[in-house]
């Protein structure tokens, strides 16, 4: 897949900020998304308490001390790349991704409201972007700019798509994925036993149901 300009320019100023502060960089640069997803699935058995990754947004499921330096750096990788506030209905962009890949709205809004309470501007301590926190690696893998609102979105829904199939509809192993990540799920045969992992299934469920 060919890449956006833009989200190769948000793929190197955000490699620089890893380097300079340290942080593993998680996707190898032109990795295709599956072969991410493949890499995930292919993940063993993990520590309870700590998860490997967060699914598809590939943050730490143990909430990482946000630095100031860091957050810096961070909000201005996000001027840089042209952020912007959210414009137009959040719930619109919702259900034309939901549409598109065939999944209930009500969801998708769940697992926005449970990742950033809907706001675009929200970028977390590990890195992850927007309504649905994509990390910027996970977003590149799939051809989405995660500052763009309705790119997230897009990016998230369909990353949610694909573990609902991996896990063959099953919602709560699939929101299980998207937080812990697949590998996971099938390591465990379901929710793994990290308590962040299953507070937010259980937090999804609540708000879908």
């Amino acid at each position: 897949m060919v890449q956006l300009p833009e989200i190769q320019a948000v793929q190197h100023r955000i490699q620089q900020i890893q380097q300079r502060f340290g942080m593993p960089q998680q996707t190898v640069p032109g990795q295709s998304f599956q072969e991410t997803l493949e890499a995930q699935m292919a993940g063993g058995l993990q520590s309870p308490s700590q998860p490997k990754a967060v699914g598809g947004v590939e943050k730490s499921a143990v909430k990482s001390v946000k630095t100031p330096a860091a957050m810096t750096e961070a909000e201005r990788a996000f001027q840089e790349a042209g952020g912007t506030h959210l414009s137009g209905s959040v719930n619109d962009m919702i259900r034309s991704a939901a549409s598109k890949y065939g999944i209930d709205p009500r969801l998708v809004s769940a697992v926005a409201e449970a990742e950033s309470g809907g706001n675009q501007d929200e970028i977390s301590s590990a890195g992850a972007i927007g309504i649905m926190q994509l990390m910027p690696g996970t977003a590149a893998s799939l051809g989405v700019n995660p500052y763009d609102a309705a790119q997230n979105i897009e990016g998230g829904t369909k990353y949610l798509h694909d573990m609902l199939d991996t896990f063959g509809g099953d919602v709560r192993k699939a929101v299980a994925a998207y937080n812990a990540g697949p590998g996971a799920v099938k390591a465990y045969g379901g929710v793994p036993p990290y308590p962040e992992t299953q507070a937010y299934v259980n937090r999804v469920l609540d708000l879908y149901r």
